[in-house]
Parts: C-alpha cells; structure tokens; sequence
C-alpha cells in the first residue's frame, strides 16, 4: 500500500490495521509518499527515483493499493513509464460529496479504510477467498460510522483512532 497527503495516510494505516487483524498472514508494506516527484524517473526530474529504486519500494508484481489527496490520474501521470504501473490502483479525488468530517469525505470518495481494505481483498492473489466482510464487524462499523451524528463530528471510532502495533 502507498499512501500521499495527511488524510490518505491516516486511512491507509487504518486499513494495514483492519488487514493486521482479518488477515494475519497477508504480509503488507505501506510506502509513504512525501514527495510527489520521488515518483518519476530520475531521467525526469531531480528529485526521481532510479528505476531500479522505485521496484524496491514498490516492487515489480504486487498490487499496490494508493491513497492519493488530489485526483488520481496524476499518481498515474507520474507513474506510467514503471514497471509495475498495471499494478497500481489509486483511490483519490472524485468530485463526490461536500466537506462535513474529513471521514465522510473520504467515505463518498472511496478512500476510506474499509473501501481500501476490499480492494486489497479484490487484487490480492488468495484474499478474494477470505471470509466475506460481513463475516466480521470491521464492514459492519464502517457503514455505521456513515450515518454517525452530524454536525462536523465523526464517528469516535474513526476519529479517534490511533495505530497500535
């Protein structure tokens, strides 16, 4: 999992921290982008990495799941020359909803911690086969931290969550 921007990383970690727990045998590494240009090549700009540098990071065959702050198509912009770009699905930006906690917007976006979660599910060889999401609570408060009160305020289960290891 990759991850870009403050809220994207929060939701990124929560969703290495549902996977933790649902899936303790899946094997996750979360690369936290703080400059986008280190995603070109250094052939395009000083800041770039190597090519053979960016496979280390992001390998040459998995999936990498990508939370973005802005819109997605830039991270595939940035990304289209790399080896493993047909691997690379990015959540981000989508023009949906309006501003009420930072988590609902993310929720109507896609990129939330669970909308993550089942897409790692979904592209990941073998987890299509785990338990459905129902089976645990973890899909179950996700839906309910949707329909939390108002009022500028989340769920306290999301906005108050803190990784642990």
């Amino acid at each position: 999992m990759a991850c870009c921007g403050d809220v994207p990383t929060l939701e990124v970690l929560a969703a290495v921290a549902i996977l933790r727990t649902e899936l303790p045998t899946l094997r996750v590494r979360v690369v936290n982008v703080v400059d986008l240009m280190r995603l070109q090549p250094d052939t395009e700009h000083p800041h770039g990495l190597s090519d053979r540098e960016f496979d280390i990071l992001f390998t040459t065959d998995k999936p990498v799941i990508f939370g973005y702050h802005g819109y997605p198509w830039l991270i595939h912009r940035l990304t289209y020359r790399r080896t493993n770009h047909a691997n690379l699905h990015v959540r981000g930006y989508k023009e949906e909803g309006t501003t009420t906690t930072p988590f609902d917007m993310v929720m109507l976006n896609d990129l939330d911690r669970f909308h993550l979660v089942m897409d790692v599910i979904d592209r990941v060889p073998g987890c299509s086969r785990a338990p459905p999401p129902c089976a645990s609570g973890w899909w179950t408060s996700g839906c309910a931290a949707v329909r939390s009160p108002g009022r500028g305020r989340g769920s306290p289960d999301i906005s108050n969550w803190t990784w642990t290891l």
